[in-house]
């Protein structure tokens, strides 16, 4: 019976690992061997790493307070003062000496790093703002006596994540947009292609003007105003390629197999259409931080006092007995997108077909 039985049972078929296709391995060895992009890939994550806990390194909360026997984490949860043996019911002020001393009495607290946050104002300079490179400030401040090294590290993260965010929804809309083009062409291609003609013959910094006068810019509706003019970028390339491949053998075959036009485009047209696609994606992540920064230093970016590098600059333009605010912008933006263009360099290598590993 038990031989009968295990005759009856289905066979367990073998777990299938995940395997890269040749194609795929000798891309990812042609980036590799292009040094400059790959070392500045790494370079760059290990950056946009430490922004993203800024909060663990530059902040005016202790990381880890002992107090009475208590564990505190003050720089994720907001405690009262009472909680330390003061007399207010509102969050600790962990820069007052008086708490810092309540918090020293009972217990012991740890620090981050740079023992400021981007918004943080520290009152007991005694010299005149900006105040210059010193033990306390290693980048100086700024003309509000905000730490300027807290600032370029949550600014980095900042323009990052914005140009990461807006990179990925306009090149959604743009791709989808191309491929409708270059896929049905004639009055469809028409149409939309005077419709890009229009979005890109009107005036962007007039734009935001008006709408920083009838809305309070910030993040997400500068977001969704530049994504109406920045999905344009990667429409003409993959437009091209869709009206390449649209004759091509293997599309006739799906259409005579009665494939609808959707997985047509989507599932053969466009992998090979991302390729030309990928090659210009971190130039259009470069684009979006410089649009950013350059709306800020004018003035129309985000909200005033939020951690930008533009508005960083522009206090440098403003004060230029203080060089320490315009080397460090500088010299920041500049290392970012460096290390952008070397990594699109790397890509566009590891996509080029007349290349080899």
């Amino acid at each position: 019976m038990n031989v009968e039985a295990q005759a009856l049972e289905p066979p367990v078929e073998p777990v299938r690992r995940f395997r890269f296709t040749p194609l795929t391995r000798r891309r990812w060895a042609t980036f590799r061997a292009h040094k400059r992009g790959y070392y500045s890939l790494w370079i760059f994550l290990a950056l946009y790493l430490v922004s993203l806990c800024a909060e663990l390194v530059a902040n005016d909360k202790p990381l880890f307070v002992w107090h009475k026997g208590g564990a505190y984490v003050p720089a994720l949860v907001a405690y009262p003062e009472t909680a330390f043996g003061g007399q207010f019911e509102t969050e600790a002020d962990y820069s007052d000496p008086a708490v810092q001393k309540m918090i020293a009495d009972n217990g012991w607290a740890i620090w981050p790093i740079i023992p400021y946050s981007y918004k943080t104002i520290d009152y007991d300079i005694g010299a005149e703002l900006p105040d210059g490179p010193s033990a306390r400030h290693w980048l100086g401040t700024d003309d509000q006596g905000r730490d300027v090294l807290a600032r370029l590290i949550y600014g980095f993260r900042l323009s990052v994540s914005f140009g990461l965010l807006l990179t990925v929804f306009s090149s959604m809309i743009g791709v989808a947009a191309g491929a409708v083009q270059g896929f049905f062409g004639g009055w469809t291609d028409l149409l939309l292609q005077r419709a890009i003609e229009i979005f890109q013959s009107l005036p962007l910094l007039y734009l935001l003007i008006i709408v920083s006068t009838m809305v309070q810019p910030g993040f997400f509706t500068l977001l969704g105003v530049l994504l109406l003019f920045s999905w344009m970028a990667l429409v003409r390339v993959v437009r091209a390629e869709f009206l390449r491949a649209r004759n091509l053998e293997y599309v006739r075959a799906a259409r005579a197999l009665g494939l609808k036009n959707g997985k047509i485009m989507f599932k053969h047209i466009l992998p090979n259409a991302m390729v030309a696609t990928l090659t210009f994606l971190p130039f259009v992540l470069n684009a979006s931080i410089t649009t950013l920064t350059s709306l800020d230093f004018l003035g129309f970016g985000l909200p005033r006092g939020s951690p930008s590098l533009g508005e960083l600059l522009s206090q440098a333009r403003n004060n230029l007995n203080a060089p320490w605010l315009g080397v460090s912008g500088f010299m920041v933006m500049a290392i970012m997108l460096s290390l952008l263009i070397f990594i699109g360099e790397a890509v566009r290598d590891a996509f080029d077909p007349r290349r080899a590993a």
